[in-house]
């Protein structure tokens, strides 16, 4: 089979959507598929091009796949007009390599989305050459700005809304991660026939259970009696990471109580001079860890925390999850009752749910796990990411359902979860 993946983000960066299209992408390659990537440099999650790669055309070849990357405009600070030029200057540097592709026959085009619109340059392979288009849908951008108030002009919002949903209804179909992703596909207009679940995995030889002696714990200072709440992900504007500050703040009172913090993003400068000028000293920022070190590094928290705000339920899954389950970590949750967040960790038993977007509930759920009152909760963790979240299994299906709707066939068969 060959497939093109068509996506902003790639390996080798750690975090979010470019780590998932590496893993998938390798994957392919390592079947016999022949696969190539129009991607840009790795500049995600420090939104800076990453030491060692130059903000320019470069093709390599990594693990077997033939990598692509254009140049883009990457902002310092990142706003939604900002974004929208960040976006749109890697979809025209991007034509280079398109052009060229217009001439060539693909099996399937895989677009990633964010951003939404990179599934129009593939929609015009579809018209030349039949190719079968999937567009696969991590995050819903347009719903996301909207609800998030990312972008406020409403013209330009009834313009991108408008443009997406123009779009879904004409690639071949549409993938997505979760069961409420799938719910406001449809609601956009798009058959059911049309959609396919593809969730994010966990790569099982990085990220497994590791003992509390063989955590990193002892490596960051950190003794038997020390009580850790880690945060471990992208610093974004979707996770409503201030009340981390102030949960800190509440709970000055519980001795050798540290809440450690790594990741980059776009809202970790702030974070980080707010925390100074609260004087947290119970507050400790740390940078990205080695991919390899990630287990080790799970492994050390006490709890972990998975926070969303209330208008991002369904419109983003936390990845972050996966990984929390697969080393068998307790996580607390905030979710809205009736998003698929909630639901999938209440009916499994995957953490400790608590309201978004409420310090005070937050910190009633962490007494309570400190307290020893919650071990039930997260009970199912471990067996979920087992069963569940296999790497493999998940890469090894969809797979099979580009194999049998290649350009070859006549219809497009995609199984419902």
């Amino acid at each position: 089979m060959k497939v093109l993946i068509y996506g902003i983000n790639y390996a080798p960066e750690l975090t979010g959507i470019g780590k998932y299209s590496g893993e998938m992408a390798t994957y392919f390659a390592a079947q016999g598929d022949e696969v190539e990537v129009i991607t840009a440099p790795p500049y995600y999650p420090h939104w800076k091009v990453k030491e060692g790669y130059a903000n320019a055309f470069r093709q390599e070849t990594v693990d077997g796949v033939r990598v692509l990357r254009c140049p883009l405009y990457v902002p310092e600070e990142v706003t939604g007009m900002r974004r929208i030029l960040h976006e749109m200057s890697f979809v025209l540097s991007s034509l280079r390599y398109w052009i060229p592709r217009y001439f060539r026959s693909y099996d399937a085009i895989i677009c990633v989305s964010p951003p939404f619109h990179l599934g129009f340059p593939a929609l015009v392979h579809h018209w030349l050459r039949g190719t079968p288009v999937i567009n696969h849908i991590q995050d819903l951008q347009v719903d996301a700005a909207r609800d998030l108030g990312i972008i406020r002009q409403n013209g330009l919002l009834r313009l991108l809304e408008r443009s997406e949903r123009w779009l879904l209804n004409r690639v071949t179909a549409v993938s997505t991660i979760s069961d409420g992703m799938r719910r406001k596909i449809l609601q956009k207009g798009i058959p059911a026939n049309k959609i396919i679940m593809f969730p994010n995995w966990v790569d099982g030889n990085l990220v497994y259970p590791v003992s509390r002696t063989d955590s990193a714990r002892e490596e960051w200072g950190f003794g038997d009696n020390d009580r850790l709440v880690l945060y471990a992900g992208n610093l974004g504007e979707k996770q409503g990471l201030e009340n981390i500050l102030l949960l800190a703040d509440r709970m000055r009172d519980v001795p050798r109580l540290t809440f450690l913090i790594i990741g980059e993003g776009g809202a970790k400068a702030r974070l980080v001079a707010e925390a100074e000028r609260m004087e947290l000293s119970n507050v400790i920022f740390k940078p990205l860890q080695p991919l390899e070190r990630l287990a080790a590094s799970l492994a050390a928290a006490d709890v972990h925390l998975v926070l969303q705000k209330k208008a991002a339920a369904d419109l983003v899954m936390p990845s972050k999850l996966t990984n929390i389950l697969a080393v068998g970590g307790h996580a607390l949750i905030t979710a809205e009752a009736g998003t698929t967040l909630h639901d999938l960790v209440q009916t499994h038993h995957l953490g400790t749910l608590v309201a978004p977007e409420d310090v005070s509930a937050l910190e009633n759920g962490l007494r309570k796990i400190l307290a020893g009152e919650c071990e039930a909760n997260y009970r199912g963790a471990r067996t979920f990411a087992a069963e569940q979240l296999d790497k493999r299994n998940i890469l090894f299906g969809f797979r099979q359902i580009l194999t049998q709707n290649t350009k070859q066939h006549n219809t497009w068969n995609s199984p419902l979860s």
